[in-house]
Parts: structure tokens; sequence; C-alpha cells
């Protein structure tokens, strides 16, 4: 089955309202956006590698998730200004979490489930490759 990439820019758009969103909320915890983050960037993987196997995009998805987090660690003066704009908290976040790594692992697999909806008549299975 071709695979549309309409569909995976719904759901990249999808992720981002419901992320924004999930930060005016003061019941839902701040770990929520940051699985949403990661299931934001398998979509956009996704879209991007649309004609790749799902393992390649999955682990696209985590290093670059992954990188983000480290980068985390690095405190030059020009990237920490950046970091205090509304654009470098929402992509390249503030404070290194080892628990952001997990959280980063729980929204690929929920991005990954979530293309198995996406591609229903995938004879292959969850993971094709």
């Amino acid at each position: 089955m071709r695979r549309s990439r309409l569909i995976y820019l719904i759901l990249i758009i999808a992720n981002i309202i419901i992320g924004l969103l999930s930060r005016h909320f003061k019941g839902i915890p701040l770990f929520i956006g940051d699985i949403l983050w990661a299931t934001m960037v398998y979509f956009i993987m996704r879209f991007l590698l649309i004609n790749k196997p799902i393992k390649l995009v999955i682990v696209a998805s985590l290093l670059f998730c992954f990188a983000i987090e480290f980068s985390q660690l690095y405190k030059a003066p020009w990237i920490n200004e950046l970091r205090h704009t509304l654009f470098g908290r929402l992509v390249l976040g503030e404070v290194f979490l080892w628990s952001d790594l997990l959280c980063y692992v729980v929204g690929v697999a929920i991005g990954v489930v979530a293309n198995k909806f996406t591609t229903p008549n995938n004879k292959k299975g969850l993971l094709p490759i």
C-alpha cells in the first residue's frame, strides 16, 4: 500500500496542537509533553522517510530525540540564549533529564502503534521491513 504523506502531515499537526494544549492544563504531567514531542518526531521522520523501513525510522527518531536531550548538557552562552526563546524551549528544551530518554522511547513506540492504524492494509505486521 502506498503511504500518503498527507496522513503523516495531519498526525504531525494534531500532535503539535495536543502537545501545546497539554501545557495549559495543570492536571497533565509535564512528561506527557515529552512523550508527545517524541511521537511528533517519529511522524516527521516517517513523513521524510516515507518509503524507508520502519526500523530505520525508529532509529532515526530515537537518535534525533536523544541528540536533542544530550545537547542540553552543552551550556555555551549562544545556545542558552536560544533556549530562552519560545522556539528554543519547545525544540531544544532547557534541562537534561534521564527520564526524558524513557519518555522518548514511549513516544516513538506510540508513533509506531499509530502508524499501524494509519496503514490498515499492511500484511507484514507491526514492523514492515
